[in-house]
């Protein structure tokens, strides 16, 4: 027994000595590319083999910092700015929202000073109502049947000051023409 101890003390010490460099180094693009608005990463946005791949599209994401919303303001906003920011998203990369896959989609409830949080049953009841109010809003965006497959979690918190994110992919069915140079 005293073997195996050993040798799981050593596994663990050899994992932890050569992967120290790449567990505390900062995680960039090459290039070190950041977002317009601030010191954030770009997000990992990209076409790979006519698929377009998107992630954490927000409720402020495409809008200028003195148009965000707010956690405080009403969750339908955030659904719609959320599912604006996707379809122009998707549109860029040469999809259409009928030709989206498989989406992610991430609720939270609003963490704010003034809005308490609801414990139990509440709790549940919040974030069933906020499932109803996106249900009812993401259907409008798609055609009769074309909506993707989806998945839907509450989550503790989303960055950026949004109750809503959401990734996935889409085929691409007009692949965008690059600019002239």
């Amino acid at each position: 027994m005293q073997i195996n101890i050993r040798r799981r003390y050593f596994a663990t010490l050899v994992a932890a000595v050569t992967g120290a460099p790449m567990l505390f180094a900062q995680q960039t693009k090459p290039g070190g590319e950041t977002s317009p608005g601030g010191d954030r990463p770009r997000r990992s946005n990209h076409t790979h083999d006519g698929i377009y791949y998107f992630s954490g599209t927000g409720s402020n994401d495409g809008y200028p910092k003195d148009d965000h919303v707010f956690v405080t303001d009403p969750f339908e906003k955030h659904v719609v700015r959320t599912m604006d920011a996707l379809k122009k998203s998707v549109e860029r990369a040469g999809c259409t929202m009928d030709s989206i896959l498989h989406v992610e989609v991430f609720l939270c409830l609003p963490h704010a000073e003034n809005v308490p949080m609801p414990v139990g049953k509440a709790r549940f009841d919040a974030h069933k109502a906020q499932y109803d109010a996106l249900n009812k809003i993401y259907g409008t965006y798609f055609s009769p049947g074309k909506a993707p497959s989806r998945a839907c979690m509450a989550v503790e918190w989303i960055p950026g000051d949004s109750l809503i994110e959401i990734v996935g992919s889409a085929l691409v069915v007009t692949p965008p023409t690059p600019p002239a140079a």
